[in-house]
């Protein structure tokens, strides 16, 4: 058995997320329907993140295996043949057998984009703030996040079975014309754990809470604490991390 890896890429708008579910349309569904039209089996892929409904990924990363002795660029066009149109294989390798591309992750990035103006073109993969933002206020009270803490105020309960402690590496908030946009990074992510760190910076930005806040709800612990989540069609996911011996 062999362990092939996918970077993969997706419009998230008309999926319930990435994980298999009894009805609904789903980026892990579609994927393995192709592949069982390509490779003549039943396979199962796994992800690096469980995307939501609605939340897209440029840089998503799946491992499976696979008896086939079909070549990396052969299966690649493959899939893209038969996938639907806002899923896209971007890259196909054989890596180590024990990889594993959730667990053998070491860093992922995501964005989040902010548009201060509706917008036709856009509306699917940015929130459209229509109040204005102190930036500034947003970057100062957001520092506080960056290092080794329990994101317990900011992640939903069920996200908890793994711990609740993080390492954000870096947070930068990035104006670009009439656009504001997160770049996030961490050695993991808890879930809606973006999402509320966004929602809870824009009421910052608006003036409704202090800079202090973001330290007081990480002091709390209590989901309660921090602010409504962000829309999931901001959200991106960018990329995924892993150690070197895997040539990932």
């Amino acid at each position: 058995m062999r362990t092939l890896v996918l970077t993969i890429e997706y419009d998230g708008t008309d999926f319930l997320g990435w994980q298999l579910q009894s009805e609904g349309r789903t980026v892990q569904g579609v994927l393995e329907e192709a592949m069982r039209s390509i490779l003549q089996a039943e396979i199962r892929a796994t992800a690096a993140g469980r995307t939501d409904a609605g939340v897209h990924a440029t840089g998503q990363v799946v491992h499976f295996r696979t008896d086939s002795d079909m070549g990396m660029e052969r299966l690649k066009k493959g899939l893209n043949g038969v996938l639907p149109p806002d899923v896209r294989v971007l890259d196909a390798l054989q890596t180590a057998g024990d990889f594993h591309a959730r667990f053998s992750a070491v860093g992922r990035r995501y964005r989040y984009r902010i548009i201060r103006r509706p917008s036709a073109m856009r509306r699917h993969f940015a929130w459209h703030v229509a109040y204005p933002l102190e930036v500034d206020a947003m970057r100062r009270a957001c520092a506080p996040l960056v290092g080794r803490h329990d994101f317990t105020s900011f992640c939903q309960a069920t996200s908890t079975a793994n711990g609740t402690v993080c390492e954000v590496r870096g947070l930068e908030w990035i104006e670009a014309e009439d656009e504001l946009r997160l770049r996030i990074e961490a050695n993991r992510f808890l879930h809606h754990m973006v999402r509320t760190i966004v929602g809870t910076a824009v009421d910052v930005g608006r003036g409704r809470w202090p800079e202090s806040v973001m330290a007081d709800m990480l002091a709390a612990k209590d989901r309660r604490a921090a602010g409504a989540n962000a829309p999931a069609r901001g959200l991106c996911l960018e990329a995924v991390r892993y150690p070197s011996e895997f040539g990932i």
